[in-house]
């Protein structure tokens, strides 16, 4: 009987690449699957599920991402501080204005990745947001990748 043995990526084979991501205007849902495809490892030809082969993403201005309908208003994410009646919410466009409007992309992002394993958590460390435009990764000589022009749809203006 003849049995074709399929190449297993091995973790010592791994070749990681850094990725720079712009975020102004791109719709989040769309930029966070491509994130997740790219921390995963899926572009690549060598994909093993259970191996981290993705790359490492930097995404910059994560404060200027846009949503389709009215997302920012009717969105609301709960939270309980764990206190009698301590049943906190706030909406997207409020977090988005806030102190820490990355948060919103990294939930994005964290909720396209297998549900609470040890190999989602590891490559959600693989990926830094920045609100602003600069980020302090310029010794990894890492790679721009034009988000926007992949798709027409990846791009919302106001």
């Amino acid at each position: 009987m003849l049995t074709s043995a399929t190449a297993a990526l091995k973790p010592a084979n791994v070749e990681k690449k850094w990725i720079v991501i712009d975020a102004q205007d791109a719709v989040v849902g769309r930029l966070a699957s491509f994130i997740a495809m790219r921390l995963r490892g899926k572009h690549k030809p060598d994909y093993t599920p259970h191996v981290d082969s993705g790359d490492y993403v930097i995404v910059i201005n994560a404060d200027k991402v846009h949503y389709t309908g009215k997302k920012l208003t009717d969105k609301i994410f709960y939270w309980h501080t764990g206190h009698p009646g301590g049943v906190k919410q706030r909406t997207m466009g409020q977090i988005l204005g806030g102190k820490y409007p990355e948060r919103v992309l990294t939930k994005a992002v964290e909720r396209m990745l297998p549900k609470e394993s040890p190999l989602a958590r590891a490559q959600m460390t693989h990926l830094r947001i920045y609100a602003g435009s600069e980020h302090p990764h310029e010794a990894q000589s890492p790679e721009v990748i034009d988000f926007k022009a992949l798709s027409r749809k990846n791009v919302r203006s106001v």
